[in-house]
């Protein structure tokens, strides 16, 4: 059995990766240890960026779908806490997010900030569960053909020069790439021989969506209390818990009703009773981060690539942040229209992105711990938070629209994810996107160069009215916007230049 990729992993990030590959025409199969998707509690919500590159693949519609789900969860949820049914128009904050439990308030947070201005209807959009993400996922990865194998788990790989060989116990097959999306005990990592340093645990987390009774005392969100950090909502039974114990003795092990009750009332101080678990997980904040994310033709994406306490669901987006970075570049490379070396600006570009979020969860733990040292911090950020600077700050990270890779060029759109404009015939930038190719968007001003490489689209746009045009990656973001160095920009990151590999263009600011 031949392929031009092998993907192991059938989560969120292997699940876009293999369609951004196929969209592309590209051969990939994914083996998924699990025989069903996993539908055990994970992250609530999406970042702007991943908002932004389901809707450059026409996704949005399915996205805002998923999000009136959860509202109506929301609803239910404040209606179970408050004794009162919930107006349909309730929803949460426009803006709705936390640093080490510390709420952000959407009243402190000015959305007219120049970040979050060009994000178009993507940026209305982030209500959206990790599973809701996985089903919108699954069923476009079915739409366009990738053979996804579930219950086959990857038992072996030897990689050479020219492909790889992958075993799932006593089948085998032949591919030209091997990507690892098998989670933080990824098998493809410790096969290949990735580095995988970083620090060590200290806390016992537990989420769970469960049946309970007392739960109209417990508060609402994100709570600290003297002996750890609990939160109650956004959906019902939805709980967290937090302690400073360690890590637990046996992750692996069964969670039971009876674990869950005792952590919960241990945090809380709250009687609370669990009547029943319909969902439960246990995490630490183990932080480790592969030193390089390709290895020959082995790559990593996703938890494999990196791992981290949950705070916050940057790991979901961080997972899709690779699979967008590098499906395309994996094409181009597979369909011979990029030398092997583009490659290299996939670890270039992604991994200071993926070292910012282990740092950014190891200062949440740092504020959460319950010693007094750490307690009289936590008070100083409290206060801080109240502030509308601070606020915005604080989103415009967690939110990653402050993302941006080092990209030849003085033009401040260079290296950022593009704004959705608005074109003279109506439609957007984000709809020209839509089979995953790059785009030459020229707005009256793009020089005179070989354009064979790339797609134009020549309009006019009433939003940026002094932008020449703009030459936008199939991941969304600008590779030009006015002055020198287009045609040297389309050799690099479409075919006929050098690549990025050893060059500025492949590595990320943060």
């Amino acid at each position: 059995m031949t392929h031009d990729v092998i993907i192991a992993g059938a989560g969120p990030a292997g699940l876009m990766l293999a369609c951004e590959l196929r969209l592309r025409g590209v051969s990939v199969a994914v083996l998924e240890r699990l025989t069903e998707p996993d539908l055990t509690i994970k992250a609530g919500s999406i970042n702007v960026p991943t908002a932004e590159a389901f809707h450059r693949r026409g996704l949005l519609p399915r996205l805002v779908a998923a999000q009136e789900e959860s509202f109506g969860h929301f609803r239910s949820f404040l209606a179970k806490a408050g004794g009162q049914k919930a107006p349909q128009d309730v929803a949460p904050p426009k803006f709705a997010g936390h640093f080490g439990g510390l709420w952000l308030s959407a009243e402190n947070f000015d959305d007219g900030d120049p970040a979050f201005q060009g994000r178009g209807p993507a940026g209305e959009v982030g209500f959206v569960s990790q599973q809701q993400i996985e089903a919108i996922l699954g069923d476009w990865a079915a739409e366009l053909g990738v053979e996804v194998l579930r219950g086959v788990e990857l038992t072996g790989s030897e990689a050479g020069d020219t492909g790889v060989t992958v075993h799932a116990g006593d089948r085998t097959w032949q591919a030209g790439w091997l990507v690892g999306c098998d989670g933080g005990r990824s098998q493809v990592r410790k096969l290949a021989g990735f580095e995988f340093p970083g620090t060590a645990p200290e806390i016992t987390g537990h989420q769970a969506i469960v049946e309970m009774e007392g739960h109209e005392r417990l508060g609402r969100g994100w709570q600290t209390t003297p002996t750890g950090i609990y939160a109650h909502g956004p959906v019902p039974g939805r709980i967290l818990t937090v302690e400073f114990d360690g890590p637990p003795a046996d992750r692996d092990a069964e969670i039971t009703r009876d674990e869950l009750e005792k952590s919960l009332r241990a945090v809380s101080g709250v009687d609370v009773t669990v009547t029943k678990v319909l969902s439960a997980t246990r995490f630490t904040d183990n932080a480790r981060q592969a030193s390089t994310y390709r290895l020959g033709r082995v790559l990593l994406a996703g938890d494999a690539a990196h791992v981290h306490s949950p705070f916050g669901g940057q790991g979901l987006n961080l997972g899709i942040g690779d699979a967008v970075n590098l499906g395309w570049k994996l094409a181009e490379v597979v369909l011979g229209r990029a030398e092997e070396n583009l490659l290299d600006s996939y670890t270039a570009e992604r991994h200071p992105v993926g070292a910012w979020v282990l740092e950014w969860t190891r200062a949440q733990i740092a504020l959460m711990r319950p010693d007094s040292h750490a307690r009289a911090l936590r008070h100083i950020v409290g206060e801080l938070i109240e502030t509308t600077a601070v606020t915005t700050y604080f989103a415009k990270k967690i939110s990653g629209v402050w993302h941006r890779y080092d990209l030849p060029g003085d033009h401040p759109l260079i290296g950022r994810s593009a704004p959705d404009l608005v074109l003279a015939d109506g439609t957007t930038l984000a709809e020209h996107l839509h089979d995953g190719r790059g785009l030459l968007l020229d707005l009256g001003g793009v020089p005179d160069v070989s354009r064979d490489r790339v797609r134009t689209v020549s309009s006019r746009c009433q939003d940026e009215p002094e932008l020449p045009g703009l030459l936008v990656r199939p991941d969304g973001v600008v590779a030009w916007a006015g002055g020198d160095g287009l045609d040297e920009a389309i050799r690099t990151w479409f075919g006929g230049g050098s690549g990025p590999g050893g060059r500025r263009g492949g590595r990320a600011t943060v």
